[in-house]
């Protein structure tokens, strides 16, 4: 007497079918995850840029209504704030600012001083234009500072 069990299994071609399909899904995730790490590269190299910029704007900012006299020197490309105890320098290169220990890497396309609403190229200056480059996404940073009598008056 012979017994006849059929053995419930996948078929060899069953077995490819499902191998392949697995790998063209892995495959796909692996490209879409590829494509999401360079967005997310992207992104935070454009908040790097935009706190970079916002740290120099609140310095800026800060020394601009802290210190009594502002001069720029063309010569040496530096920004110096003084008061009667202390003094502040923003050294202006290519590629970035220092300022003090501060080192502000960005890159200025245009920089323009002023003093009492006209441009400038050398002296006291109340207020700075900056804008950066491309690489930056041409932002522009304007820092003023309110004159008062005393000012003048010397």
């Amino acid at each position: 007497m012979q017994i006849k069990h059929k053995i419930q299994a996948f078929t060899l071609h069953e077995m490819i079918v499902v191998i392949i399909l697995t790998s063209l899904i892995v495959g796909m995730a692996f490209s879409v995850l590829s494509l999401v790490q360079k967005h997310m590269h992207g992104i935070q190299n454009n908040f790097n840029k935009n706190t970079e910029l916002n740290i120099l704007e609140e310095s800026l900012w800060l020394d601009f209504n802290r210190y009594f006299k502002i001069k720029y020197n063309a010569f040496e490309d530096v920004l110096i704030f003084v008061t009667e105890m202390d003094s502040v320098k923003y050294q202006f290169t290519e590629t970035y600012i220092i300022k003090h220990t501060d080192t502000f890497n960005i890159q200025l396309q245009q920089k323009t001083f002023y003093f009492d609403g006209n441009s400038v190229q050398k002296g006291q200056v109340d207020a700075i234009k900056l804008e950066t480059s491309k690489d930056m996404q041409n932002q522009s940073l304007f820092i003023f500072k309110q004159n008062d009598a005393t000012l003048f008056m010397n």
